[in-house]
């Protein structure tokens, strides 16, 4: 890396660093938000909720990194053109085509490791994310404390009266259980119950009670003597995870399809946009001092734009959004920048 690339460079990376922080302290405050709100139904300490942004780190880098990257080229090029050194620059003989391929190399590098965090890193980290709240889910299921309303089980409210002590008897005396639809509504009774896991999945016995299924104003009462209501909440952690396996759905589920695409372009997104950034950059500043905020808002707006339209098929949308964004950049950056300078 010869003086001009050094200098080049760090003038970028102080941009990029103040921007950077600044997207990263945003979004960061954003996801402990999202954090926050699964504090209202599970119990998490100081050392799990760090873990629970951990799992969130990837994802929150993906979204900051790309476009800290874009703005940040086009605004340390700016600057340079603002104080004139861009062209005491090409005036040594540094030509336009030197920083494009200094920086192509660069945007590479930063593509191809938000690729692998896209690809690798935050779908693991997300099912991690997924299967401690599943865990805690359950371990909160497993712990309902008598004698205290708004408890759940699954789909239905619960209320215990009291829990026996004795483990050779049922853990939960006197259980009501209430579970209500837009056709009916349904009342379970029993005198006695426990909970058991069975294969990671959480069951709910009943000894001795009575159903009452409430529909168009209409009672029907049975008497059961032993009831077993299975939960849809399942602890799910420790599962084993396949990165392969999950890109695999790509053709079966449309979610997973829609997340191949939003995450390798956005991946791919410092590398197609790197010219454009010096397009914008490289200006004579008395004329065209302006044009950069647009030219930036235009092509993140296009870019995602064309993700959001395009993410259900990604086997079309990553190369052709990628490949025309390349193009247009290429053809930007000879017109505005190679022709002048």
């Amino acid at each position: 890396m010869n003086r001009v690339n050094r200098y080049l460079f760090s003038s970028f990376l102080s941009t990029f660093a103040s921007l950077f922080a600044t997207l990263f302290l945003i979004v960061s405050i954003v996801f402990f938000i999202q954090i926050a709100r699964i504090t209202s139904y599970i119990d998490i300490n100081f050392l799990e909720l760090v873990n629970l942004y951990l799992f969130m780190l990837p994802e929150i880098l993906l979204f900051t990194v790309p476009i800290g990257f874009f703005v940040s080229l086009a605004m340390s090029f700016f600057r340079l053109s603002r104080e004139n050194e861009s062209i005491v620059i090409f005036t040594l003989g540094y030509s336009p085509k030197d920083i494009a391929k200094f920086f192509l190399k660069i945007s590479t590098i930063v593509s191809i490791i938000l690729l692998f965090i896209a690809l690798v890193a935050m779908p693991t980290a997300l099912n991690l994310y997924s299967s401690f709240v599943s865990y805690k889910k359950t371990k909160l299921s497993l712990n309902i404390k008598p004698s205290e309303f708004g408890q759940r089980f699954g789909s239905w409210m619960i209320f215990i009266d009291r829990q026996n002590i004795d483990e050779n008897l049922s853990r939960y005396e006197n259980i009501v259980l209430y579970n209500n639809s837009i056709d009916d509504e349904r009342f379970i009774t029993a005198s006695s119950g426990d909970i058991t896991n069975e294969d990671a999945r959480l069951n709910l016995i009943l000894k001795d009670g009575y159903i009452y299924d409430i529909k168009s104003n209409k009672w029907n009462v049975s008497k059961y003597d032993t009831l077993t209501i299975r939960s849809n909440i399942q602890d799910k952690y420790g599962d084993n995870f396949s990165i392969i396996k999950y890109w695999q759905q790509v053709n079966s589920d449309p979610k997973v399809a829609k997340k191949l695409t939003i995450y390798t372009l956005i991946a791919l997104f410092p590398l197609a946009s790197v010219l454009f950034a010096l397009s914008f950059g490289i200006v004579t500043y008395r004329y065209e001092k302006g044009i950069i905020y647009i030219g930036i808002f235009a092509v993140l707006a296009a870019y995602f734009t064309a993700i959001l339209l395009m993410s259900q098929y990604p086997f079309y949308a990553i190369p052709l959004i990628f490949t025309t964004t390349i193009l247009a950049s290429i053809a930007t950056f000879k017109h505005k920048v190679i022709k002048k300078y």
